[in-house]
C-alpha cells in the first residue's frame, strides 16, 4: 500500500517479479513525431509502463525522480494512461531540479508544465499526454522531480513496477509545488505516470534505446544508485562533443512472445509505443528471450524465440534504425533452471551470432558468464538470484558494449 495506491500482490520470487494488475489486454498510445519547424526532440529518460495499481488514487501527489542521460535547454514530459480503465485526469504538474542532490527544490528551477496551454490535462485510457516545452536548462547525468496531482475520484494509474527510486507521495492535496520534498510521507519504489522525458537544445545527435526485461530494467542493482548497464553506457557515451542519450525500455518479467501482468505487453506488442516513437532514435539495442526460456509456460522451440527476434529487428530495420542483437546470460542456478532450457539459450545465442539479423551484436553472455562454467554467471557478477547481475555485472555489461557498434 502506497497512501492510497495498491498494486495487487506483490511477489519477488527467486528468479523474478510478478504483480496481479488491473488494465486491458491490449492498448495503445499515438506515435510521436517532430513537429514541423519545431525544436528537434530527444529522449533523456524512459520508464516504460507495464501495468496499473488496482485502485489508483484521490487527491494525490506524486513525486518522481528521474535521471537524464543528456542535458537541454528545454524539456517536455510525457504522461502514461496507457493501462487505465477509465480517463485520468491531471491537474498540475511542475518540473524541477533537486538543490545538491536532496530532496528540496533547487531555488529558481520550479517550473509549471502545460498542456495545450492549460495547467491541467485528461489523459484517455490507453494513451498518452505530451506537455508543452518547458524552458529549463537540464544539464546531462542529473537528477529531475516531475510531480503530478492527480485531483478528484481515484482511477487505476499506469505505471513501471521496478523503479528504483524512492518516488514521493502525499495523499489529500496539491503539492506540485512543494519545495521540500519532506512533506511527502510515503514512499514508493515503482514510477507513477511519468514514462518520459524529452530535451532540446542540448547538442545530442540522437538516442540508443534498450528494449529488454529485468535485466535491462536494472533489477537487483543498488536502488537509487543508476547501476544500471544503460546508466553505465550512457555516462560512456557522453562524454563526446556530441553524445547520444540513452533510454531504457526494459520492463521485469518482459518477454518476446507472451505478456501479461507487471510483466507489460511482449515485446512484438509493445515495440512501436516503447521504442519506435521516441524521439531522436538511431539505434535499437534488443535483450529479450531469457524469460520466454524459462517463465512459464516456456518456450522450449528456439526458431520461435528467433522468429520473434527477426520480426523486431526487420520493423526497427523498415524505420531505418540501426538494430543491435544481445546476447542471452547465464543462468544455471536459478531455481527455474534446467538443462533443456540451457540448450534453448545456447541455440538462441548462436542464432543472435552467427545469423546475420542485427546490424551488430553485443555478447553480453560471454561479458558476464562464468570461465569455469559457462552455464553460470560469474560469481563476483551474481546478485545472488544467479540470474540478475549485481553492480559489478552491470557495469562489466555496460563497459563492455563496443559504441562503434552503436
Amino acid at each position: 500500500m502506497v497512501g492510497r495506491i495498491t498494486v495487487r500482490g506483490p511477489v519477488a520470487a527467486a528468479c523474478c517479479v510478478a504483480l496481479l494488475v488491473v488494465g486491458p489486454a491490449s492498448v495503445r498510445a499515438p506515435i510521436l513525431t517532430r513537429e514541423r519547424g519545431g525544436p528537434v526532440w530527444v529522449g533523456t529518460w524512459e520508464s516504460p509502463v507495464a501495468t496499473a495499481t488496482a485502485n489508483g488514487c484521490v487527491d494525490c501527489t506524486i513525486r518522481d525522480v528521474v535521471h537524464t542521460s543528456v542535458g537541454g535547454r528545454a524539456l517536455r514530459v510525457r504522461l502514461s494512461n496507457v493501462f487505465g480503465t477509465a480517463p485520468l485526469r491531471v491537474g498540475h504538474t511542475t518540473v524541477a531540479l533537486p538543490a545538491g542532490g536532496g530532496t528540496r527544490v533547487a531555488p529558481g528551477t520550479l517550473r509549471q508544465v502545460r498542456f495545450h496551454g492549460r495547467a491541467s490535462v485528461s489523459v484517455a485510457p490507453g494513451r498518452e499526454a505530451v506537455s508543452d516545452p518547458v524552458h529549463l536548462r537540464v544539464p546531462a547525468a542529473h537528477d529531475l522531480f516531475v510531480t503530478t496531482y492527480t485531483p478528484g475520484y481515484a482511477t487505476p494509474l499506469s505505471l513501471h513496477p521496478i523503479g528504483l527510486r524512492r518516488s514521493l507521495v502525499v495523499s489529500g492535496t496539491d503539492a506540485a509545488d512543494a519545495v521540500d520534498s519532506g512533506l511527502f510521507p510515503t514512499v514508493t519504489h515503482s514510477g507513477h505516470i511519468v514514462s518520459g522525458v524529452d530535451v532540446t537544445g542540448g547538442g545530442a545527435r540522437g538516442a540508443v534505446i534498450a528494449l529488454g526485461d529485468s535485466i535491462t530494467d536494472g533489477y537487483r542493482s543498488t536502488d537509487g544508485a543508476d547501476h544500471r548497464w544503460t546508466d553505465v553506457l550512457a555516462t560512456r557515451l557522453a562524454r563526446g562533443p556530441r553524445p547520444l542519450a540513452v533510454l531504457n525500455a526494459g520492463i521485469g518479467g518482459n518477454r518476446i512472445l507472451i505478456g501479461g501482468g507487471s510483466r507489460g505487453e511482449p515485446a512484438l506488442q509493445r515495440l512501436d509505443r516503447d521504442v519506435l516513437s521516441r524521439p531522436g532514435v538511431r539505434t535499437v539495442i534488443v535483450l529479450e528471450g531469457i524469460n520466454d526460456i524459462h517463465l512459464a509456460p516456456r518456450q522450449r522451440d528456439p526458431a520461435r524465440i528467433t522468429a520473434g527476434l527477426a520480426a523486431i529487428a526487420a520493423r526497427a530495420h523498415a524505420r531505418g534504425l540501426r538494430v543491435v542483437g544481445g546476447t542471452l546470460t547465464p543462468f544455471a542456478g536459478c531455481v527455474y533452471y534446467s538443462p533443456s532450457e540451457e540448450l534453448v539459450r545456447r541455440a538462441v545465442n548462436t542464432w543472435i551470432r552467427r545469423s546475420g539479423t542485427f546490424d551488430a551484436v553485443i555478447d553480453f553472455d560471454a561479458l558476464v558468464r562464468d570461465p569455469a562454467d559457462p552455464r553460470r554467471l560469474f560469481p563476483p557478477y551474481d546478485s545472488g538470484d544467479h540470474l540478475h547481475p549485481n553492480d559489478a555485472g552491470y557495469a562489466a555489461m555496460g563497459n563492455g558494449v563496443d559504441l562503434g557498434a552503436l
